[in-house]
């Protein structure tokens, strides 16, 4: 399971590029009737091969942002390279399909079962596989979740991991039966029980604070993959593991996984190199610097044709020439990083929609927003479809545009419920709260213009051209738009926890758990004791209690279709309440060499490790 949190660091992640949403023809009508299907299509994008074309042996070379600070992934050091290492050396007791949906992984659990809804208390009972051990020959047990539950339901202050949704419902761990069976009794029912103990850490690193508390990094800890830890070079930028000679279930095809510290910006180049076999580039095109311009002494003063030595200019979108000629296009620096991806010799591109929506949060504590019938009219105003197709395009991705607060365009019970927002023109809803468009431009109000303030995040090409064209749906109806981009890693800390902001453009991921993963984002703000109204989250800063609600027996409700019901309709009333529009997922890019099979992008799951090699 990913930790679901939106720091600063997992924000420089989560910026990078957005989601999809949808509309009618036109892009501000309402859209059909709210109606619930299956995921028609999937998020991943992973060449598979029968483990029998895969050969036995070799070294594959991962690419890693660089050497994590820890390999717990509970603790507040973590990030998605934590998440990556740990799915090669940790149990997880579900692991999600390709629609999000967490189902057992045999390796770890021969089967989990909880009680009926409506019986009380509720009690999940684990039969763990007898063949699970640690690399020391200690079988999985009860004691390993129990010491997991401690360290992590926030009832101990002395654990500084800070609490993981979900741990604090638990009442007790215990051994059932036998050894294998683990009986978990809940406090409270808990519907989205499946994604607890994913990763699952030996109570070695967690039965005390002290095990707890400090950085999981270097050799000589206990794990219970596919493969075990042998190098934790971080002056070297190197992490290396190799096949866990106690492995009980498929044996790896790979010998040896090298995951290598390679920045974004040099990724392009070790792949060209040969020193990479799989480089996620998301971030590598995304945030791609433009060429120098040339120096004006590198055109020849008797060039007939000066116009043929552009010069990008500071967007990166256009260039120019000398004053005889008119300027030519120049595509934008992320363009020509992605063709450079695609012509690599012995390389594939994979894409693939990531689990990560990617909204335009309105902040309601501020200015004109404040009023619910600005807000709806901004969310009537987005053409969704339009900014999906040029944030989404350029990467060869369709302009999928999204429906859902709560869940991915392919997640099971996903379902467009942009039409709560009703059939109303903006232009109606903002001459009836008071903003006049007199002679065209800028809307106003006693003397005060409707100009709003979006904030992005610095560097990213795909947030810039989603930030254009809402600056253009909006204008069209009178609503000024000026952008201001500030570095990905001040953007959540100094910047939306500030309320600094009008709008606001930047992802939320989309797991398994939503009723829990996602509540904080649409919670009421609750006034602190000196009455100061502190966001906790919720970014743009408006709420109601009939929201909690949902959100809280969505939580609780044990049978999967009513918790699906309820989660709508609490989708239905965060797009009624104006509170932020979605518009499509995070792309996925990653590059494959030639030959290497299960690996790509990942989508909703991740690398089952021992199935990842080189074809025969």
């Amino acid at each position: 399971m990913r930790v679901r949190q939106l720091t600063a660091a997992a924000a420089a992640l989560l910026l990078s590029a957005g989601l999809g949403g949808c509309s009618d023809d036109q892009g501000r009508g309402p859209s059909p009737a709210p109606t619930r299907a299956e995921p028609t299509a999937t998020t991943g994008d992973v060449r598979a091969a029968d483990r029998g074309a895969v050969r036995d042996g070799g070294t594959l070379h991962w690419a890693l942002d660089g050497v994590p600070a820890t390999l717990n992934v509970y603790q507040r050091g973590a990030g998605a390279d934590s998440a990556l290492l740990a799915h090669a050396l940790y149990p997880s007791l579900f692991r999600p399909d390709e629609h999000g949906r967490l189902v057992p992984d045999p390796d770890y659990l021969v089967g989990a079962e909880s009680t009926p809804p409506g019986q009380q208390p509720q009690v999940v009972t684990y039969r763990l596989n007898p063949q699970a051990v640690w690399t020391d020959g200690t079988p999985l047990s009860a004691a390993d979740l129990s010491a997991q539950r401690a360290a992590l339901s926030g009832l101990d202050p002395a654990y500084r991991g800070g609490p993981a949704a979900g741990y604090e419902a638990i009442d007790s761990v215990a051994q059932g039966a036998d050894p294998h069976e683990v009986k978990v009794t809940f406090r409270r029912p808990y519907a989205e029980w499946r994604a607890l103990f994913g990763p699952l850490y030996p109570a070695a690193e967690t039965a005390t604070p002290a095990a707890f508390n400090r950085a999981l990094t270097g050799t000589g800890h206990l794990s219970a993959g596919p493969y075990e830890l042998t190098r934790y070079d971080e002056d070297g930028g190197r992490v290396t593991v190799e096949r866990n000679p106690l492995w009980w279930g498929d044996r790896p095809k790979t010998d040896r996984i090298d995951f290598l510290a390679a920045p974004p910006e040099r990724r392009l180049d070790a792949l060209d190199q040969g020193r990479l076999d799989v480089a996620p580039l998301t971030a590598a095109v995304d945030r791609a610097v433009p060429p120098p311009a040339p120096s004006p002494s590198a055109v020849p003063s008797s060039s007939p044709s000066p116009s043929a030595v552009p010069s990008p200019s500071s967007s990166g979108k256009g260039g120019s020439a000398t004053a005889a000629a008119p300027p030519e296009a120049v595509p934008e620096a992320a363009v020509l990083a992605l063709r450079r991806a695609e012509s690599l010799p012995g390389v594939t591109v994979h894409r693939a929609a990531a689990p990560s929506l990617t909204q335009l949060t309105l902040n309601a504590a501020r200015g004109p927003l404040g009023d619910p019938a600005v807000r709806q009219a901004v969310a009537r105003a987005v053409d969704r479809r339009s900014i999906a197709e040029a944030a989404l395009g350029p990467l060869g991705l369709p302009g999928a545009p999204l429906g859902s607060h709560l869940l991915a365009g392919d997640q099971e019970g996903y379902r467009d419920d942009s039409a709560a927002i009703g059939p109303a023109d903006p232009a109606t809803l903002l001459d009836g709260a008071g903003w006049k468009l007199m002679h065209g431009g800028t809307r106003t109000k006693d003397g005060k213009e409707l100009a709003l303030t979006l904030l992005v995040p610095g560097g990213s090409a795909t947030a810039r051209r989603t930030a254009d064209a809402l600056a253009v749906d909006l204008g069209a109806f009178g609503i000024a738009v000026t952008t201001r981009a500030v570095p990905a890693d001040t953007f959540v800390p100094e910047q939306l926890a500030d309320g600094d902001y009008d709008l606001a453009l930047f992802s939320w991921p989309a797991g398994p758990s939503p009723a829990v993963e996602q509540r904080a984002a649409y919670a009421k703000p609750r006034p602190d004791a000196d009455g100061t109204l502190e966001s906790r989250g919720n970014y743009g800063r408006s709420g109601t209690e009939e929201i909690d609600r949902l959100f809280d027996r969505a939580a609780a409700e044990l049978d999967p279709a009513a918790r699906l019901d309820l989660l709508q309709e609490a989708d239905v009333r965060i797009w009624q309440l104006g509170h932020s529009v979605p518009l499509y997922q995070r792309p996925e890019l990653v590059g494959v060499r030639t030959g290497v099979v299960g690996a790509g992008a990942f989508g909703f799951g991740w690398p089952r490790f021992q199935d990842v090699g080189w074809s025969r």
